[in-house]
């Protein structure tokens, strides 16, 4: 079998290196990938993730049996709607499901109106009425682009002011394009954060192990919003109640609800939640894998990865298996500047082997073709399994000041919060 991964950064590694290592695949194909990524054997072809219908001609010339689509761009775009009606199996949802991430008041539609709990809100698209409603609301609050802002179009507020900074930047200032082009303001939500992501098609759903991302630039959860600084999972301080609570809440209603609108949910489900003293809450839906939380959770999975997905397209009850000790952490590797203007051809160092696992986001070789540079804000992740957060924490850090990280940074905390409890 072959696969066709549509996407470029570190997510797309962990996904094309876990369907590689399945039984009965025999080639995986990246679209367009990143240089880091043939380290493992992976086959990078040069198709920008826009150009649907270069992909589809790949995808039939090459024999590929489907094809798993990463970015939420690309399916915004409808990139699944275009396989589909080309009769290619894609997965991932369609442009109308997917909308439960490229439009964050949709979403907030569909949780009021099918009983997903989840924070008290306002949309705007003018200006003065959107800070009168914060003027009035108070801070802390939370505003958010409405469309897709590469996981920065979030700004907890902690006074009206920044709040309504924000809100001008969005509004008036174009910071984001169209996608600030309205903004939803929110109630802020205290407690843990956490990321519960499954496997689904239509009603038939598969919950995979919890995780905590960070999203936060630097230590102690400080400066500027980022697509992710590092994550771990299972998140030992979570109870199953609680997410059994979250399934029953959460997960249930919100398929039930996509497919009474008609429009029916096929790939991963990410459920951004918040343990909050009433239970846990939506922070936001993601129509699509996390990164970095992917990163940590496939090397989870010990059941083939291959063979799950073709199940679930084919509307089969997969057998999903996973590691049930230990913990899985992976800590993110970022260009100096990130997530603001940062540099790129930093020499990146060699890759790691055996228990520790090196995914690349942003790595290009030199055009001598000898050494990996950065080419991206986020450059690479380290990511292992351990007894316990501590011990994974000692084997990624250690290995990282081994290495010549000039030019770039990383956290030096993931995890911490759950040594706190």
């Amino acid at each position: 079998m072959k696969i066709l991964v549509v996407g470029s950064g570190g997510r797309e590694h962990a996904i094309a290196k876990k369907l590689l290592e399945s039984d009965g695949v025999e080639q995986v194909f990246v679209a367009p990938g990143n240089d880091g990524m043939t380290l493992d054997d992976l086959d990078l072809v040069d198709i920008a993730i826009s150009e649907h219908s270069k992909m589809i001609d790949f995808a039939k010339e090459n024999d590929i049996a489907w094809s798993f689509i990463g970015p939420d761009d690309a399916l915004a775009a409808g990139i699944v709607d275009d396989f589909n009606q080309a009769g290619l199996k894609a997965f991932g949802p369609t442009r109308l499901a997917a909308e439960l991430e490229w439009s964050k008041d949709f979403a907030k539609e569909i949780m009021v109106k099918y009983g997903v709990p989840t924070a008290a809100y306002g949309t705007f698209s003018d200006f003065e009425k959107a800070k009168a409603y914060i003027e009035a609301q108070g801070a802390p609050i939370v505003v958010k682009a409405d469309g897709l802002a590469l996981g920065k179009g979030v700004v907890v507020a902690e006074t009206v002011e920044q709040a309504v900074e924000a809100a001008h930047e969005m509004l008036l200032d174009n910071k984001f394009g169209d996608s600030g082009a309205r903004v939803v303001i929110e109630e802020f939500l205290d407690g843990e954060e956490f990321s519960l992501f499954a496997f689904v098609n239509g009603d038939k759903f598969y919950i995979m192990p919890t995780a905590q991302d960070h999203k936060r630039a630097y230590d102690g959860d400080k400066g500027p919003n980022t697509g992710g600084m590092g994550a771990y999972a299972p998140v030992p301080q979570l109870s199953q109640s609680v997410v059994d609570t979250a399934v029953e809440a959460i997960v249930k209603p919100v398929l039930k609800g996509m497919i009474a609108e008609g429009r029916p949910y096929l790939g991963i489900l990410y459920c951004g939640l918040i343990l909050t003293a009433d239970g846990p809450k939506v922070i936001e839906f993601n129509a699509r894998f996390g990164d970095p939380e992917t990163q940590i959770i496939l090397p989870r999975l010990t059941s083939n990865f291959a063979q799950n997905i073709s199940d679930i397209l084919d509307g089969k009850d997969p057998s999903i298996t996973w590691t049930d000790g230990g913990v899985t952490l992976g800590v993110v590797v970022a260009s100096n500047g990130y997530p603001l203007a940062y540099d790129k051809g930093v020499k990146l160092p060699a890759k790691t082997d055996g228990d520790i696992i090196t995914y690349y986001a942003g790595a290009k070789f030199a055009e001598n073709g000898r050494a990996l540079l950065s080419n991206g804000g986020r450059v690479y992740m380290l990511v292992t399994t351990a007894d316990t957060v501590q011990a994974a924490q000692d084997i990624i850090y250690n290995q990282l000041k081994t290495q010549n990280t000039e030019g770039l940074f990383y956290r030096t905390d993931i995890g911490s919060k759950a040594l706190k409890d």
